[in-house]
Parts: structure tokens; C-alpha cells; sequence
């Protein structure tokens, strides 16, 4: 949405809080956005607040303001809990999303948010004000300057002293309280600026962070805690935190030539503006006062960073607002802190997970969901054609975002694995539980890995990963290894036992060499047994040059691409798209910082395959790696990759593949066939 210079940009608060009172105050000082409207939960505090703040409607419920067509954007100032559910409910309303901190109660729940402002076009931005007042700018400018030098370590505190009250959302579980997450996430935030900034970047992310912290006796939230970062520059930073001491709640950093104190680092007057001041002691000199001029409230200059980028056009604020990249890794430092200090949120553990998303509704696949299907032999489902690797996720929040947007998108199929160990198998059933959705996925179960390749062995791991992952049967299961000691009759006659005791419907092989395939399903022939309906060996656009790990195989050669498509055997390539290869800023010949892609994929033949990549990615209007899974999935013969998403912004690159038509020419282009 885009609006004339001379357009207020209309605004609705969710919520009537105190903070929302600030926001109010700081809107009437905006140079670009006014109040119209408010919603709470009962018609009664909406017009109350309406009335003193001048907002021309009042709405009783959270629904009805979404509904306002004369809002165009929402300051969401709700319990910590409830962000995530209104900052995607806003966005798919069409409205612009400013989130009070922190934007969810971790990384997993922002990255949902983030997708929503993604998938319908719209701006958010994570509610750090002091980020958006001239002083952090000045900051900034300082340390760019070197004015102190080269940055060494910083301190930063910010905390209070409130009496225990177990009704309070400060101190409750349930509502996500403790310091951290209310105000030590200012102290993780202003510390990647300046680390940043020290290096000329808009932020910087730790490298290592350990903490320490006291946790309250009756509802485990952290009362006060402590902190260390770490960056890659070598720069440290002290942090501190807490709802129940008082400290010092200012910024120190020091560097090679002085240091600068910044006495009110974070702004947070609510009543009246605060100008800014920087102190700079530089070796051999006078300190030095840098004053920062305000008139207004920094929520003004909140509500003004947001319409600026809203009048533009923007998705995301300019640094040093809070950008997407910036909020996700301020709240996974925050995470880490936590997890540092045993600080889980009964809302983020796995028997928590309940039959509702983050936005607090059933699960549903969306209607504009992008994903094909195929069907293997012997499965009465449908499977879709990106499979999802269930090795990359190990929390209750990180199985529920990632798992949630890709069931959303269409995705239905897990490939999970007894080398995986059990709590991935546990996650994963739990998550499919939840959501009551086992008879819409197909699970896939991997056993028999080496040395325990052995008919026995795949029984025992078999009946333990059913027992992990909740379930009677698997969908799919495959051998994770061959062992050519033993004869393929064998392991075809344990598989068919599996089959008839319904614990399996169809099965193959993993890194199995398709002489072998072939004698198997030549025993089952002649045997009148279910012989394997897939294989899951390497094949992606890059040659595999070095195994990944030990008794890989892959079936990039034109012969073994041949066999597939005479025989349409299923194939389920893993590392199907190079393990990040066809990003080129990550694989040059010249970055060898990750061995282990260097040694299993540079070669001058794949640097050949990633150039013409990136030529028809420019061509489709698509990235370099969305063409090569592209290539994948267009063989002459039933491919579903597996794919690893870490994060949910890694599912949603993931699918542009899927829209990507390659023609003939095209495919032997890539594969240096043309």
C-alpha cells in the first residue's frame, strides 16, 4: 500500500494497555500517522480509551477492529502470548503490523508472523522505540566513526524491582513473564547493534551466548539474570536483566581508544519526550556531551519510522529500526539466553503442543497451497512431491512452526529416521497428535542403518521408532543402508513379514546401488513378494563428489537416470539440492570455509552446472537454487525430494521450485548435456 505525502497513515491499537496509552500519546506528536480507532475486549474499556485518546471508533472486540476498513494499520500491544495470533490475523486483514516486544515468545513464533506479513504483502516491524530514536541513529554514526576506536566489550543492563505478585503477567508462566523477555530484550538488541556497527554492519549476530539467572521458586520465570555474547569480531558483551533488582539500566562500551556511556540507551519515557545524550571519553581528551534533540515522545518517532516505510511501500523498516532479519536474531539470542538459564515456557513444551497454530486455530492446508502430488505403489495416499526431513528441528516451537507452514503450504510427507534418535521421531509424532492429522501424512521411517544392517536389527528399530513416533504403521519405510553380506532375499522376506503385520504399507531402500534394487525386486517377483516402490539415493543438479557420509551413493549418472525412467521407480533424493550449493554466496570456488560442501560438491563440472544455474534463475525470475530443484523434480521419472528446512523462510524458498517449468533444452543446459 502506498499513500500520498500528505496521508496520515490510520491507525488501530489491539489492545489498551499501558503501553498502548504511550503509543496514543506518541501518535498525536506523529508527522505521519493519526488514531482512529481501537479495539478491546469489551466495548466498555474500548470507549473509554477511544474517548480519551480522540480515536473516532471503539470497538468491543479484537475481530471487529480488523474488520474496520478505515484502519490501515495495528500497534499490537496484547499479552506476550497473544502477538503471534493478532500479528497474523492482522496481516491476512490486510493491515500493516507494528508488534510490541517481543514480537512471539521465540524465534519459531516470529518467523510465523513474518510469513504472514510475507504472504499478504503487507509492513510489521517488532515495537523496539528506542531503535527509531535519533540518539540510537547518532549511536550509530559514532561507532562508524571510530570514535572510540576499535569496539572491545560492552555493558549493557536494563532492569527493575517489582514486588512478587503471582496474578501479574511479570511473573507468570503462562504469560511468558521474567526478564529476559520483557525488558532483557532490549539489552540483546542494543548489544548486536553496536557490535555491528563496529563492523559496519546494521547488526551482528552471536556466535556463542552463556548466561546464568535465578528462576522463582513457585512460577520458574527468571527473576534476574546475566549474560555473555560473543561475536565473530572478538567483541564481547556483558548483559543484565531482571524484574526483581534494580540496576543501572545503561550502556557502556569501551574500545581501544576510550569509551562511551550512553546513560538513557533505551528511551522508554511514556508520558514526555526525552532527548538524547552520548558520552564520549577518548583517551588523553575531555569527555565529550553529544546531545540528541527530541520534542517528542520516541513512540513518535516509532509511529513515524513505520508510515515512512508504509508511504514507501516497504515490508520492513530501514536499520537501525527493527528489521526481520534483526527481530529473529535478537529473540534467537534471547532463546539461547534462556536455554542457558533452564527457562522453558510450559507454552513451548512438546506436551503442550495442542490441536491449534500459533493463530489459534485447527490446522488446515490453505486453498492457494502450491504443492503437487504423486502416488508411490502400495500407499492408498497421495504423497507430495517435497518431502520434509525431519532431522533439522529439536524443540516443541521449532517443530511446530516449520511443520505447521509446511502442512499449510500442502506438504504431507516426513522423512524421519532411527539414526535421528528418538527425540525427533517423538517431536514429530507429538506434533502429528496435536494436530490430528495422522491419516493426512505419510510418515516415513528409516532403520537398519550400519553396522546395524541386519534383518533383526530393522525389526527391533522398526518396532522402537513406531513406539517413538506414537503410531501403529509407517506409511513408507526404507533400509537407511545395504549391507551386501547379506542376501537381498532375506531383507525382502522381513520386509513382506512387516507388511503383513501392518506396520508398514511400502518400503525401499536408502544408498542401496540399483544392482542390488534389482535383484530384490527380481526375488519378489519370483517369490510373489512386495518388492521395494522406491529408493532414496543422491541425485541433485550438482554432482556428488565426495560422499556426505560414509556408504552414500548417488544416481546422477545418465545410466542410472535411464534405469529410473524405464523402470518409474520412485525415487526420494536426499540432498536434492546440493546442501546450499546453488547459493553462490555461499559455494565459490574461493569459500571453503564449509568443508564438508567444498569436499562433497566443488568441482569444475558443478561450478559449471551453479553458472548456468544462476543464468536461468535470472531467465524465471527465481533464485539459482530454486532452479536446480527444479531440474530435480523434472526427471521422466517419479522424484519427491527430500528437503531440510531449518526455518520457515527456507520451506517458502523451497517452493518457487515448484513453479518453475524448465523445457528440454533447458535440463540438458544444466547438466552440461547441451
Amino acid at each position: 500500500m502506498s499513500n500520498a505525502s500528505s496521508e496520515k497513515i490510520r491507525w488501530g491499537l489491539l489492545a489498551t494497555g499501558a503501553i498502548a496509552k504511550a503509543f496514543a500519546r506518541g501518535l498525536k506528536q506523529s508527522q505521519t500517522g493519526t488514531l482512529v480507532a481501537v479495539g478491546s475486549r469489551t466495548a466498555e474499556k474500548a470507549a473509554a480509551f477511544a474517548a480519551e485518546f480522540g480515536a473516532a471508533r471503539a470497538h468491543g472486540s479484537y475481530e471487529a477492529l480488523l474488520a474496520d476498513p478505515g484502519v490501515q494499520a495495528l500497534y499490537i500491544s496484547t499479552p506476550h502470548p497473544q502477538h503471534a495470533e493478532w500479528a497474523i490475523k492482522a496481516a491476512e486483514a490486510g493491515k500493516h503490523v507494528l508488534v510490541e516486544k517481543p514480537m512471539g515468545l521465540n524465534q519459531y513464533e516470529a518467523q510465523a508472523m513474518i510469513e504472514a506479513a510475507v504472504a499478504n504483502g503487507v509492513f510489521m516491524m517488532e515495537a523496539y522505540m528506542y531503535r527509531c530514536h535519533p540518539q540510537t541513529a547518532r549511536l550509530v554514526e559514532l561507532l562508524r566513526e571510530k570514535a572510540i576506536g576499535e569496539v572491545r566489550t560492552i555493558t549493557a543492563t536494563f532492569s527493575f524491582q517489582a514486588g512478587f505478585d503471582a496474578t501479574s503477567r511479570l511473573w507468570s508462566n503462562e504469560a511468558a513473564g521474567g526478564g529476559i523477555l520483557d525488558v532483557g530484550g532490549y539489552t540483546t538488541s542494543i548489544a548486536r547493534l553496536i557490535a555491528g556497527a563496529a563492523v559496519g554492519q546494521p547488526f551482528a549476530d552471536p556466535v556463542a551466548v552463556t548466561g546464568a539467572g535465578h528462576l522463582h521458586p513457585q512460577t520458574g520465570v527468571d527473576v534476574w539474570a546475566a549474560a555473555t555474547l560473543k561475536f565473530e569480531s572478538g567483541i564481547v558483551a556483558m548483559l543484565g536483566t531482571g524484574i526483581g533488582v534494580n540496576q543501572e539500566s545503561v550502556v557502556r562500551i569501551f574500545g581501544s581508544e576510550g569509551n562511551i556511556v550512553v546513560p538513557t540507551p533505551y528511551l522508554y519515557n511514556r508520558e514526555g519526550a526525552m532527548p538524547g545524550c552520548i558520552i564520549i571519553n577518548r583517551n588523553g581528551a575531555e569527555p565529550r556531551d553529544v546531545a540528541i534533540e527530541s520534542s517528542v515522545l520516541s513512540y513518535a518517532h516509532e509511529a513515524d519510522v513505520c508510515g515512512r516505510a508504509i508511504a514507501a511501500g516497504r515490508q520492513e523498516a530501514e536499520a537501525p529500526g527493527m528489521t526481520w532479519a534483526d527481530t529473529l536474531g535478537n529473540l534467537r539470542t534471547q532463546d539461547a539466553w534462556r536455554a542457558a538459564i533452564q527457562l522453558t515456557y510450559e507454552a513451548e513444551k512438546p506436551e503442550r503442543m495442542g490441536a491449534l497454530t500459533v493463530a489459534n486455530r485447527p490446522l488446515r492446508k490453505r486453498a492457494d497451497a502450491p504443492m503437487p502430488y504423486g502416488q508411490i505403489p502400495h500407499l492408498d495416499k497421495p504423497v507430495s512431491r517435497l518431502i520434509m526431513g525431519v532431522d533439522n528441528q529439536a524443540t516443541a516451537p521449532n517443530v511446530a512452526a516449520v511443520f505447521d507452514d509446511y502442512f499449510e503450504r500442502g506438504g504431507n510427507a516426513f522423512d524421519t529416521a532411527f539414526i535421528y534418535g528418538a527425540v525427533k521421531s517423538k517431536l514429530l509424532g507429538q506434533w502429528i497428535k496435536a494436530r490430528g492429522v495422522r491419516e493426512q501424512v505419510v510418515i516415513i521411517a528409516k532403520g537398519a542403518h550400519t553396522p546395524d544392517c541386519n534383518p533383526e536389527a530393522l525389526s527391533r528399530q522398526l518396532v522402537a521408532q513406531l513406539a517413538w513416533l506414537g503410531t501403529d504403521y509407517a506409511d513408507l519405510y526404507m533400509m537407511h543402508r545395504d549391507n551386501p553380506d547379506i542376501p537381498v532375499g532375506k531383507f525382502i522376506d522381513v520386509l513382506n513379514e512387516h507388511v503383513k503385520a501392518g506396520r508398514i504399507k511400502a518400503f525401499g531402500g536408502s544408498n542401496w546401488a540399483l544392482d542390488r534394487v534389482k535383484k530384490a525386486n527380481a526375488y519378489a517377483k519370483r517369490k510373489g513378494l512386495q518388492g521395494f516402490s522406491m529408493v532414496s539415493n543422491n541425485l541433485s543438479l550438482a554432482e556428488m563428489v565426495k560422499p556426505v557420509w560414509g556408504g552414500c551413493i548417488h544416481v546422477h549418472d545418465l545410466a542410472d537416470r535411464r534405469w529410473f525412467k524405464k523402470t518409474q521407480l520412485a525415487l526420494l533424493p536426499w540432498s536434492s539440492q546440493a546442501r546450499g550449493f546453488f547459493v553462490p554466496s555461499r559455494a565459490h570456488p574461493d569459500k571453503r570455509e564449509d568443508e564438508s560442501l567444498a569436499e562433497s560438491w566443488y568441482s569444475d563440472d558443478n561450478f559449471k552446472r551453479q553458472a548456468r544455474a544462476v543464468a536461468l534463475a535470472a531467465k524465471h525470475g527465481v533464485e539459482p537454487i530454486n532452479i536446480a530443484l527444479a531440474w530435480v523434480l523434472q526427471q521422466p521419472f517419479p522424484t519427491f525430494p527430500l528437503i531440510g528446512p531449518r526455518q520457515v523462510s527456507e520451506t517458502r524458498s523451497s517452493m518457487a521450485g515448484l513453479k518453475v517449468q524448465l523445457s528440454a533444452n533447458e535440463m540438458r543446459y544444466l547438466n552440461l548435456e547441451a
